[in-house]
């Protein structure tokens, strides 16, 4: 099937073609939905017609699509187009392991890196139970930056026959997998589907230890004149010593090659993840120039080495790593080479973010663990553990000081600062939410406050924070953040976020005057790198561009360092860090969003409201039919309102301005969707038909930040949030008769937010931190001096069952909670609040409207992030300057 220009499968549009094999047609196609470019794969016709053998299908490469680890092929969508199965993927730039080898060896240092990507991708899936079954240098994709993807899980599945044929006699097939062409083979088969028998994880270390012989070889290490002489090779022969065949192979690399390629399964490594470890083990063996070190040991036969062995060797070769880090962090720079490494997270604990210190020697770590609770840990890049740093529970946006040996943070609306060494945690000023910092050599610290606010400054010692910019209102600024000091230390980076996404840049401050210099146009935060470069994010791509740090001014072209650079696009943040010599982290993977899945009471998932993108906000509708949603599109970073079919997960949009439109809540009667759009400024109110017909009309405009909340049962008055410089967030309330002037409900020297409407509408329960902490109160409404305390130890965005008689919230630590409560008359009774399920809301306590509760109490709509967040990996690059001069 030939798809030609403009055709449209469901909501993806073809382009152009990339690609066709025997598995079918690869095109280049537009997300018309989230507007992101897409890879298309169109499967024969045939496979179709067996639906079970297509379920199955659609189950595993959905699952190994979800896992989103940054060394697989994400899947966004699997569906049918004219009874032929497609896969929409996300594209990929680069080139298979196939083309790169191109019948030669690799150098070892560039294999082991290689190989180590494709391990743990490996060790993602095995951990899931996902087995790929038909791994090969052509379902290895290399991008233009370095990463390695593994492409078509769940393919040989599919194609595998059913009933009592085995897998031998499946015919060789050309398979699509980028726009280079090349024939399968039988060569990777591990011994056990040779012979027919069921597989496990382990098969995939076998083809993993061909592929890893070739990329080393130049040659493959089963290879017959017949599909019959390689499949007889493969159960009875040992390929030839590779030592024999690339001198510059090390004893422990090949006998680590060697113990893959076991005929026994029994005899390989246990698991991908050891895999893995042995693979990181043997990258500091190699010495800048590229060749390889003594051997630790000389080579043992037969190659069924006793694990005991085995892992004294790797022991040795941990030691022989850490002292070569050391002496690499330490030798002159003009000697040093790129050096890329992994830290993953543990399957208890997923990270949030990191910063390398000024110095390159340690990073800081945000962790979560599997409760939702955050810390600061603390990793020294010559050690193989992490430490907590205790006092830092719950910060967020950590930033170093100049002599890498404190970090300041925000928790619990203080900005705060604790030396890694050890000792309490040392409160600053008051600083809201936070939005980043930087902290220069003569004591002064400048952050961002929250959002709506411009940049402060305090002493890093304490004290009372003045205002050190100002927002810029000819380009609708509504937020100044993650500032960064240049070298002189009284200039600085910092983000400009406005209304209009075009008008968003990179701009220079400075301490000594409140003059601005535009830098350049992005929506992410950019960082100095000496000796004068300025690293931003275009489109995701991490860039490298000349910066003269004197002149303030950027010279030269940008130069690509890295691709899919973690962003999240609301609130500007790319997660990538540089040290003062020459050490860049970043982190890959999904961040914000997620997707609106229900829940019921035990919290078991019952079904999704729509495919994975990255949501902020929802809100059932009166007939909970549908969900108004706030979407956020990956390429520009805008958010559109789209209307959500919850038996179908089938979306429509609904807004279509370029500036964000967020937030939605429907009229009681489910006739009318009002929103905050930024077209005509910061945060103001529209309404329009929930049918989508009909034009927007402007509902309320104000100078101030604010957020909508609720609207009430009987239509009377809407609820929202507003931000103020001097009195934080408060709530207040828009009749939506007479008048319609807004009036306050709750104003304090405290945050007020996340109100919600009783159903009776006598009475309001929102979120305060005036204890320290957010907490869920209970006030009558209108305000008459009636005020209870709900949550016990923290709590945030509270919900009301439709009858009045249960409170719903999230507790810090992101369990679900329910509370019995009580209305008579002007008083209001609190029963004990009881946990009902462990969330994985990505944030506490906001976004604001990231769950919603039917009316019977019995199910939760929540936005949960995907599980590939908890094996997204930090990537350290030494001396990343060294890529620039290739």
């Amino acid at each position: 099937m030939t798809l030609p220009a403009n055709t449209r499968l469901g909501p993806y549009e073809i382009v152009a073609p990339i690609g066709a094999g025997g598995m079918g047609e690869v095109y280049r196609a537009r997300d018309t939905r989230l507007g992101r470019d897409v890879a298309v794969k169109v499967l024969p016709s045939s496979l179709s017609a067996d639906t079970d053998r297509l379920h199955r299908f659609e189950q595993e490469a959905c699952a190994a699509g979800a896992l989103n680890h940054p060394n697989i092929l994400v899947i966004h969508h699997i569906d049918t187009h004219e009874d032929a199965p497609y896969i929409v993927s996300e594209l990929l730039e680069g080139e298979t392991l196939r083309h790169r080898m191109s019948g030669t060896a690799l150098a070892p240092r560039r294999v082991i890196d290689y190989a180590s990507q494709v391990a743990r991708g490996l060790a993602a899936a095995h951990e899931k139970g996902i087995v790929h079954r038909d791994l090969k240098p052509d379902n290895i994709f290399i991008t233009k930056d370095g990463r390695v993807k593994i492409l078509d899980f769940g393919l040989a599945k599919l194609t595998q026959p059913d009933g009592s044929s085995s897998q031998t006699e499946i015919p060789t097939r050309r398979v699509d997998t980028s726009p280079g062409i090349v024939m399968g083979t039988v060569g990777y088969m591990s011994p056990e589907q040779v012979r027919g028998k069921a597989v496990d994880h382990r098969a995939d270390i076998f083809s993993f230890g061909a592929i890893l012989y070739e990329m080393l070889s130049g040659r493959r290490a089963f290879q017959g004149e017949s599909a019959a002489d390689t499949m007889s090779a493969i159960l009875k022969e040992d390929p030839p010593d590779l030592s024999q065949t690339n001198h510059n192979v090390s004893p422990a690399l090949e006998r680590l090659v060697n113990h893959c390629l076991e005929k026994n399964p029994e005899s390989r490594f246990h698991s991908a993840s050891d895999l893995a470890f042995a693979l990181e083990a043997l990258s500091g063996t190699l010495s800048s120039s590229g060749q390889t070190m003594p051997a630790a040991m000389p080579i043992i036969r037969p190659r069924t080495l006793e694990r005991l062995l085995w892992v004294a060797g790797i022991s040795v070769l941990l030691i022989v790593t850490i002292a070569l880090a050391i002496l690499y962090f330490r030798r002159p720079s003009e000697e040093a080479r790129t050096l890329r490494f992994f830290i993953s997270p543990t399957d208890q604990a997923s990270f949030n973010d990191s910063i390398i210190s000024p110095d390159g020697r340690r990073l800081v770590i945000s962790v979560r663990d599997a409760s939702g609770k955050s810390l600061l840990w603390i990793r020294s890049l010559d050690s193989l553990s992490m430490q907590p740093l205790s006092g830092s529970e719950n910060a967020a946006y950590p930033f170093w000081s100049p002599d890498s040996r404190s970090i300041a943070f925000f928790a619990g609306g203080k900005l705060k600062r604790i030396d890694v060494s050890g000792g309490p945690a040392q409160t600053l000023c008051d600083a809201g939410g936070g939005g980043g910092g930087a902290w220069n050599r003569d004591g002064v610290i400048i952050f961002a406050a929250d959002n709506g606010m411009p940049l402060y400054r305090v002493p890093a010692a304490g004290g009372v924070a003045t205002a050190v910019t100002t927002l810029d209102e000819s380009r609708l600024e509504v937020a100044h953040r993650y500032p960064q000091f240049l070298p002189d230390g009284k200039h600085f980076l910092y983000l400009a976020q406005s209304a209009q996404t075009e008008n968003a840049a990179v701009n220079v401050g400075s301490l000594d005057s409140k003059e601005t210099k535009r830098i350049v146009t992005t929506r992410a935060k950019a960082e100095y790198a000496p000796p004068g470069y300025m690293l931003f994010l275009r489109d995701r791509t991490l860039m490298a561009q000349p910066f003269d740090a004197h002149k303030l001014s950027l010279t030269g072209d940008p130069i690509p360092l890295a691709e899919q650079i973690g962003f999240n696009g609301v609130i500007g943040l790319s997660y990538f860090s540089v040290s003062d010599n020459g050490v860049l982290t970043y982190m890959s993977g999904f961040y914000g969003g997620g997707q609106p899945t229900l829940f019921d009471r035990q919290g078991k998932s019952l079904s999704s409201a729509g495919a994975p993108g990255e949501y902020f906000n929802i809100f059932l509708s009166p007939d909970e039919k549908r969900v108004a949603a706030a979407i956020s599109d990956p390429q520009t970073g805008a958010r559109d309102v789209w209307l959500l079919d919850t038996l179908r997960g089938a979306p429509t949009r609904f807004t279509f301005d370029p500036t964000e439109d967020f937030l939605p809540i429907w009229s009681p009667d489910g006739s009318r969707i009002v929103f905050v759009s930024d077209r005509a400024g910061a945060g103001n109110f529209y309404q329009k038909p929930a049918s989508g017909a009909g034009n927007e009309e402007l509902l309320l405009k104000t100078n101030e930040r604010k957020w909508l909340a609720d609207w009430s049962r009987d239509g009377r008055f809407i609820l929202y949030i507003t931000l103020s410089q001097k009195t934080k967030t408060d709530l207040w309330v828009l009749p939506m008769t007479g008048d319609q002037k807004p009036i306050p409900f709750l104003q304090s020297r405290f945050n007020e937010d996340h109100p919600r409407f009783s159903p009776d509408g006598h009475f309001v329960a929102y979120a305060s931190d005036e204890s320290g902490k957010f907490e869920v109160y209970v006030q009558t409404f209108p305000a008459s001096g009636g005020k209870w305390l709900v949550s016990v130890n923290g709590g945030a965005q509270p919900r009301w069952r439709r009858d009045g008689k249960e409170l719903f919230y999230i507790a810090p630590d992101r369990k679900l909670m329910a509370v019995d409560v009580k209305a008579e008359a002007s008083t209001f009774v609190v029963g004990v609040p009881k946990a009902l399920f462990q969330t994985h809301v990505i944030s506490y306590p906001n976004p604001r409207n990231i769950y919603d509760v039917s009316a019977d109490g019995q199910r939760f709509l929540i936005i949960t992030p995907p599980e590939e967040t908890t094996s997204t990996p930090v990537t350290v690059v030494a001396n990343w300057t060294a890529d620039l001069k290739r």
